[in-house]
């Protein structure tokens, strides 16, 4: 069922009118009793905010008026975007200091989206995320909804990409339909599978109609969503794209004073004392901020299966060198 949350964010959108914050909320109970399991009370839900669209659009013109591709097709919008209400902040994301100053600048100005209006300019809203995986891009994506207190749309390739001709590009439509119709955080992670140059020679004539199709949606998109793609192929990304998006962030590996603050802030209460830094300097160069987490959460795990207050130094060391290893045979595979 519905969160306290939740039913408190309809109860004070209903108050203050606020529909597409309404609809928001309610779209994200929907999709988390869908995978609860409860199939048929989440298409109950999405039915009734059908009607309720239908009923809303009726009641300001005086007249019925169709619904949009998005709303006729709910159900199935439903599978080409994952729904969350993420708690987590900007100051989660381990940044390097132009990356944080440019997305600290993106939030100002959707904070202050108004005033920026009434002078007739637009506030930052489309942005590109490049850098290797594990970097914290969708950490970002995150972390902006919820610094933003908005839900968190993720689009599911698996479900957008078809082999039939032109599908593919009518659900991309519906997918900017959503943008449109209820203010979120959507984000296109592994952009490239629809954002490669059109000149590449194993392209294929459908991916060139959807990538077209992509660059006219988010050109005419004047939404008041946040777009955001990621990628860790930036250098096959066609080059019509990067002129669509606000801003362009790079993500990097971390250096070694900021792998080493991340490990001690993800150890937290299981902090060894004393902690000698220097014995894992060597471990965690190299190493994404994914993969010293999950070393780090590794050790944790260890400390509380062996009801220890602290995490074993030398159980950490193993943990980092593990996925050194893992590391290094991906990046051979790779090759």
């Amino acid at each position: 069922m519905a969160s306290a949350e939740q039913l408190k964010a309809l109860i004070k959108s209903h108050i203050s009118r606020d529909d597409s914050h309404f609809y928001s909320v309610a779209m994200q109970v929907a999709a988390h009793e869908a995978k609860q399991g409860h199939g048929r009370l989440a298409e109950e839900l999405l039915n009734l905010l059908d009607k309720a669209k239908s009923k809303l659009a009726s009641d300001k013109s005086g007249k019925l008026v169709p619904l949009s591709n998005a709303a006729k097709s709910r159900t199935e919008l439903g599978s080409l975007l994952n729904v969350s209400q993420p708690e987590y902040r900007l100051s989660d994301v381990v940044l390097d200091e132009l990356a944080n100053s440019q997305l600290q600048r993106l939030v100002r100005e959707q904070r202050m989206v108004s005033r920026i209006k009434e002078h007739g300019l637009s506030p930052r809203r489309k942005v590109l995320l490049v850098g290797p995986p594990g970097t914290g891009k969708t950490l970002t994506a995150s972390a902006l909804a919820g610094e933003l207190g908005i839900p968190l749309f993720q689009v599911r390739f698996d479900a957008l990409i078809t082999k039939f001709m032109g599908e593919t590009a009518s659900k991309l439509r519906q997918v900017f339909d959503a943008i449109a119709d209820i203010r979120g955080v959507y984000f296109f992670d592994e952009f490239d599978a629809i954002g490669s140059q059109r000149s590449l020679a194993n392209d294929v004539g459908e991916i060139r109609r959807v990538l077209n199709s992509f660059l006219q949606m988010i050109e005419q998109d004047s939404s008041n969503s946040i777009i955001i793609a990621a990628t860790n192929h930036p250098e096959i990304l066609d080059y019509a794209l990067f002129r669509r998006f606000d801003d362009v962030i790079e993500y990097h590996l971390p250096n070694l004073q900021q792998a080493l603050e991340l490990i001690k802030s993800r150890l937290g209460s299981f902090l060894p004392k004393p902690f000698r830094k220097n014995e894992l300097e060597k471990l965690v160069c190299g190493l994404s901020y994914a993969e010293i987490c999950r070393a780090v959460d590794e050790s944790i795990k260890e400390a509380i299966m062996s009801e220890h207050l602290q995490v074993d130094i030398i159980l950490l060391k193993q943990a980092l060198e593990e996925r050194r290893v893992i590391s290094s045979k991906l990046s051979i595979d790779r090759r």
